[in-house]
């Protein structure tokens, strides 16, 4: 918790340092369509994070956008122009707030296969009606009860050690466990942190992340180690495989990226959605808010993870399979274990 303290304090400090005085031109006034234009642009323009990354000429936008309004434009319709312009990142975790409404980017899992039958997962095949709830968190045995099976779908539930111990305690006879985090679009992440140490045995680098401290699109200090520490309560030795879908997003993003190169495990189905970049938010002079990403974060190699993270094992949902009420996913994961133990 007190690391990612320090990172948003950082975030703050960059920000708070640039963003008061965002319209240069003294002849423009500030809340008018051309003056939140401008702020707008230039939030993004000095504290985005990945313009380069993704080869996005924000320049040219600024030309293309400034020419689709003018003082007479309706406030819904600035609002929904400005949200294109901000669609141009391709970013989940960039979203304009207003009384009225709030953009979003969904494509990022929208244009892919979902990978996921929740009528199949709460079927009798695997956790049925009968499951157990512990910190968010639906688990019970399958497949004979050989598999602890988990399905966690938000990292804004919080659990506790004393919930994981339980867990792992109702699956100490099983040969492995799978956790599936598919349709789960992130949250806190201290809790990916969190979830993640009770599969390793040592302290272990898994990522970097950098803050902006200049407002050229690459003013980015040196990279900062993440590590994700082993849970001195809990451990869980035995295999597991993780289960992932392109709506596996941020902070799921961030799990799945520890979980990479934690020992006795496995990344099975899609790729993960991605959102890589510590998110933060903003004013603009009309009060609406942006938010948007601040800090780019990595893996252990040093390589972006804002497009999401490759499964170990790529498989998608076979249709015949899901009509003999299977889930080729768990399936996978399950003869993984087994060729595992």
């Amino acid at each position: 918790m007190k690391k990612h303290i320090v990172y948003i304090y950082f975030i703050f400090l960059a920000i708070a340092t640039g963003l008061n005085s965002c319209i240069e031109d003294p002849d423009v006034e500030v809340n008018t369509n051309q003056g939140n234009f401008e702020t707008l642009w230039k939030i993004i323009d000095t504290r985005y994070c990945y313009l380069d990354y993704k080869n996005i000429n924000w320049d040219s936008i600024h030309t293309i956008y400034s020419d689709k309004f003018d003082s007479d434009t309706e406030e819904l319709d600035f609002f929904n122009i400005m949200s294109d312009m901000l669609a141009e990142l391709k970013d989940g975790h960039v979203n304009l707030y207003s009384d009225f409404d709030i953009s979003r980017y969904w494509k990022w899992f929208t244009d892919s296969l979902s990978n996921f039958n929740h009528d199949i997962v709460y079927s009798d095949q695997y956790l049925g009606d009968d499951y157990h709830i512990a910190g968010g968190m639906n688990y019970d045995k399958i497949d004979n009860n050989k598999i602890g099976y988990v399905y966690y779908d938000d990292f804004s539930n919080t659990f506790t050690t004393s919930n994981m111990i339980y867990i792992f305690n109702y699956f100490k006879d099983c040969d492995g466990l799978i956790i599936d985090v598919r349709e789960n679009g992130g949250g806190y992440i201290d809790q990916a942190e969190e979830l993640a140490s009770y599969f390793f045995t040592e302290e272990t680098l898994t990522g970097y992340i950098q803050h902006k401290i200049g407002d050229g699109h690459c003013d980015f200090s040196n990279p900062v180690e993440i590590k994700t520490p082993a849970n001195k309560y809990a451990q869980w030795k035995k295999p597991v495989a993780v289960i992932a879908n392109r709506k596996s997003y941020s902070a799921t993003n961030s799990f799945i990226s520890r979980m990479k190169i934690a020992p006795n495990a496995t990344i099975v189905g899609d790729k993960s959605g991605g959102g890589g970049g510590l998110p933060f938010s903003s004013e603009i002079p009309n009060g609406w808010l942006v938010r948007f990403s601040a800090c780019p974060m990595y893996d252990a190699n040093m390589q972006h993870i804002e497009w999401g993270i490759d499964p170990d094992i790529k498989v998608d949902l076979d249709s015949t399979d899901v009509a003999n009420g299977y889930d080729t996913l768990i399936e996978t994961a399950i003869a993984e274990i087994e060729k595992m133990k």
